[in-house]
């Protein structure tokens, strides 16, 4: 049997219709399949990639980590190095209310920690999410997932959650003193990019503090740099009481983490003791990975290209068939009439060597999310396979 044979026959797979590349080797904003064959990635692994694939400074920190230790203990016993240090970097460039860092395997599981935190603290089990949002497939993450077509299959899931509609502000009447925390994306990733506007943030955020509600800011696809600022909430200037963080805070290693004020965050230590924990969260490899890789994207510069680059997809992108382009950065919703026209468009970049695909709410979407190193070349080469696409 080859490979792909096998991958069918051995391993879990989430949908019927797999893309199954076998991918050989990624490089920057470029991967290698079996046969040779280059790709163009505007997918960056959802939002993993933001540094590119394999930067060497992240490489170089697994290979010295490597050399001192992997896994020695469970999460949070023992005094690890790489753990320590990226947690200080990590609230070195934030507000200086979130200076207690949590690490996780992945921003699901921040979700949960989260979560737990804001009940364990506000005494309170309503929770409010919005429709339309995404923040992970675990139980709990699962319950706040605004679409009921993912949810009906696993229920019963958890009580007291309301999802309201986002960006409208009728919906902030619903938080009450009843209200545990409102959990939100700063930009809706899976409904195709949505932005909501400042003067509701700031509603959102003034809401929270009347009603004593903790409000959970999830940045685990707009964090570290895709929306061409560091975090996604410093477009509305607020700041959230739990921020959650995953997918580029690796730097392509497994890692999440939700990060809160030490006085908050110091309620999981006891009353139970081990409120909350975790065997791999804050694995020394990854968190030795994930603070190259925001290094890298500090020292070299490349937010400051994001708002050029994405600009020239924006120009680049005309064609009657696009029926209008969201942007938030390098991160966009290009929109056509039908999920089956970009299901075609996807198929057709795929075979000319640009990979991209859609958006979980919004599969009439075609998803543009590419390292944030992608070189200008590599836009407008892009841009023409996918207007080739279209013209097919």
């Amino acid at each position: 049997m080859n490979q792909r044979e096998l991958f069918l026959q051995h391993l879990a797979q989430t949908s019927p219709a797999p893309l199954a590349l076998e991918i050989v080797k990624a490089d920057c904003c470029t991967l290698y399949d079996a046969g040779g064959k280059e790709y163009i990635d505007l997918i960056g692994g959802i939002g993993v990639a933001n540094t590119g694939h394999r930067h060497p400074s992240v490489i170089a920190a697994i290979q010295k980590q490597l050399d001192a230790y992997l896994h020695i203990m469970v999460y949070g016993e023992f005094v690890e190095t790489p753990q320590v240090q990226y947690a200080k970097m990590l609230t070195e460039h934030l507000p200086d209310s979130l200076n207690s860092v949590y690490f996780t395997n992945s921003g699901a599981e921040a979700v949960e920690g989260a979560m737990k935190l804001a009940k364990r603290l506000s005494g309170r089990t309503q929770m409010i999410a919005f429709n339309q949002s995404y923040h992970g497939s675990t139980q709990g993450a699962l319950s706040l997932i605004g679409d009921e077509y993912w949810r009906n299959a696993f229920r019963p899931l958890l009580p007291g959650i309301l999802h309201l509609s986002y960006n409208a502000f009728e919906s902030l009447d619903e938080i009450t003193d009843q209200t545990a925390c409102v959990i939100a994306e700063t930009v809706q990733a899976e409904a195709g990019i949505l932005v909501p506007s400042k003067k509701w943030m700031l509603a959102l955020r003034e809401k929270c503090n009347e009603t004593g509600t903790l409000l959970i800011l999830d940045e685990v696809q707009a964090g570290f740099g895709r929306t061409g600022k560091l975090w996604g909430f410093d477009h509305p200037g607020i700041i959230p009481d739990i921020l959650l963080l995953g997918k580029a805070l690796g730097g392509g290693m497994p890692l999440g983490a939700f990060i809160a004020d030490k006085k908050l965050m110091d309620a999981l230590t006891e009353n139970p003791v081990l409120g909350h924990i975790t065997t791999f969260g804050g694995h020394p490899v990854c968190c030795a990975a994930g603070m190259a890789a925001m290094k890298a994207l500090l020292d070299e510069g490349w937010m400051n290209t994001v708002k050029k680059k994405e600009e020239l997809f924006k120009s680049l992108l005309t064609h009657p068939k696009i029926k209008t382009i969201r942007s938030s950065g390098l991160w966009m919703a290009v929109e056509f009439d039908s999920a089956e026209t970009v299901r075609k468009i996807v198929d057709s970049c795929i075979l000319n060597g640009v990979l991209t695909d859609w958006f979980l709410f919004a599969p009439e979407c075609l998803r543009i999310s590419p390292p944030l190193i992608i070189s200008e070349d590599q836009v407008r080469k892009a841009c023409a396979v996918i207007l080739q696409a279209c013209n097919e």
